[in-house]
């Protein structure tokens, strides 16, 4: 350990004297730089509950914003609308997303990242299950407009942590096996949906699940830790800090003073300026484009494919099953494609994922039969969710800690709007030109983001190679 400190002492500015640590001796204090701590220690248990925690509530994110694709045709029959009437509905809810992407993205890096998880939990929790009270299109709007700023502030702000906690040699898996959640958290909304529907229907579907996102707020207000590499920005909480790792198996001098090299070139304060500066612009225009047709593909999917697929024929239960075999198929292509980033680095795999997906899409046009049409939308899914997934794992390798958490909110917030789109364009592509016109736009989705894949100078390396 005390090698490890070494390492990690006399690299970046000595900073201000440590509240609750002033004294005598004070200026000369072992320097200790708490990202390459994490980086060079061992995979504590500590530091793999905190994980399982930002995983848990990725799945929870999951599951809350793809309960209005489940109960869309439920509210359909009950308030004789058709699916198009609730394209504005779902629109509000992605827009929310937006702007929760944004605002949790500067609340997780000045007040940090648990913080802003709480918050968004619970607001989206308690939004989902007041919906179910609902009995007005225009009201349910608002309420999903609201679940969108929870879940939207959630997912960066999750990701951020989870990358925080996990050490280099760890992190894109941690990353991807974190945010692959949010298909996995589809899932069992489509389990819970088929269990609940059926007797309860839409009312119960919202009250159950807002019931269950609450609960679990509760959970993580006793249980889940800041972030290591955000208390070493703060010295009024190094004292929280020296004590988190001690937990992880780090003990650290009684008079440290913790740096964060990163930060050398990010002024305190900075906004989302600093991610447009010349030698960041290339690579946060590239990765918001990718973000935006990537979430364009996504969302067109978790919103319209149950009800696209009933129009084309299929009942309610074979139409859930489409989406659930989309998310499977996401789950899978996210951890194969992580692995593969690992070994020869991300541009490669994610690009060749976009194609992948582009050309399974087409492929479904035309006389295909239901099975066909479920295992292809499966197959789709792996391509998809293998690129959206891994986008985080790329947007958080690009900047340093000050700036991680708005830079991916920035990318977010900028996809959100893709997803936006793809709900008033989805319900239009589906009126005018039915299943073949949806999969053509899902195959152009795919390949803008694949090209904007290209257009950025900076990728993840293998893990062999330097850092970002």
């Amino acid at each position: 350990m005390g090698a490890m400190i070494a390492a990690a002492g006399g690299r970046g500015p000595q900073p201000g004297p440590l509240p609750g640590r002033t004294g005598p001796g004070t200026a000369a204090a072992t320097r200790i730089d708490v990202g390459h701590l994490i980086d060079a220690g061992p995979w504590a248990p500590f530091q793999r509950r905190a994980v399982l925690l930002a995983a848990l509530t990725i799945i929870v994110v999951g599951f809350d914003s793809q309960l209005i694709g489940f109960a869309i045709p439920s509210l359909g029959r009950d308030w004789n609308l058709t699916g198009a009437d609730f394209a504005p509905t779902v629109a509000a809810g992605l827009l929310g997303m937006a702007l929760g992407s944004l605002l949790a993205g500067r609340v997780g890096d000045r007040a940090g990242r648990r913080r802003a998880i709480l918050v968004c939990v619970t607001t989206f929790g308690a939004a989902t299950a007041v919906a179910g009270l609902v009995d007005h299109l225009g009201t349910l709007a608002v309420l999903r407009f609201v679940t969108g700023l929870g879940i939207g502030g959630a997912l960066p702000a999750t990701a951020t942590l989870a990358a925080e906690f996990a050490p280099r040699r760890h992190r894109t898996l941690v990353v991807t096996a974190t945010v692959v959640c949010v298909p996995l958290g589809g899932m069992i909304a489509g389990l819970v949906a088929r269990l609940v529907l059926p007797d309860l229907e839409w009312h119960g579907l919202f009250l159950i699940g807002g019931g269950l996102t609450l609960a679990f707020a509760l959970v993580l207000r006793r249980t889940l830790p800041e972030s290591p590499r955000f208390l070493a920005r703060h010295p009024e909480r190094w004292d929280e800090l020296a004590r988190m790792l001690d937990r992880l198996g780090r003990p650290v001098p009684s008079r440290a003073v913790f740096v964060d090299p990163s930060e050398q070139r990010v002024s305190r304060g900075a906004g989302f300026r600093t991610l447009f500066t010349p030698e960041r612009r290339r690579d946060t225009v590239g990765l918001c484009a990718a973000f935006f047709f990537c979430l364009l593909a996504v969302y067109s999917a978790f919103s319209w494919l149950p009800t696209m697929l009933i129009g084309d024929g299929l009942d309610e239960e074979m139409a859930g099953a489409g989406l659930t075999a989309y998310n499977l198929g996401g789950v899978v292509g996210a951890l194969l494609c992580a692995v593969a980033i690992s070994r020869f680095g991300s541009r490669r795999p994610q690009v060749l994922c976009c194609l992948g997906a582009a050309l399974t899409a087409l492929l479904l046009r035309g006389d295909v039969g239901p099975t066909m049409l479920i295992v292809g939308f499966g197959l789709h899914g792996l391509f998809v969710n293998a690129v959206q997934t891994t986008l985080y794992v790329l947007s958080l390798s690009l900047h340093p800690t000050g700036l991680r958490a708005s830079g991916a909110a920035m990318a977010l917030g900028v996809g959100r709007l893709g997803a936006v789109l793809s709900a008033l364009l989805g319900a239009a592509v589906i009126a005018a030109g039915g299943i073949d016109a949806f999969l053509a736009a899902l195959a152009a989705s795919m390949l803008g983001a694949g090209l904007s894949l290209l257009l950025m100078r900076r990728a993840v390396p293998p893990l062999g190679g330097p850092s970002s």
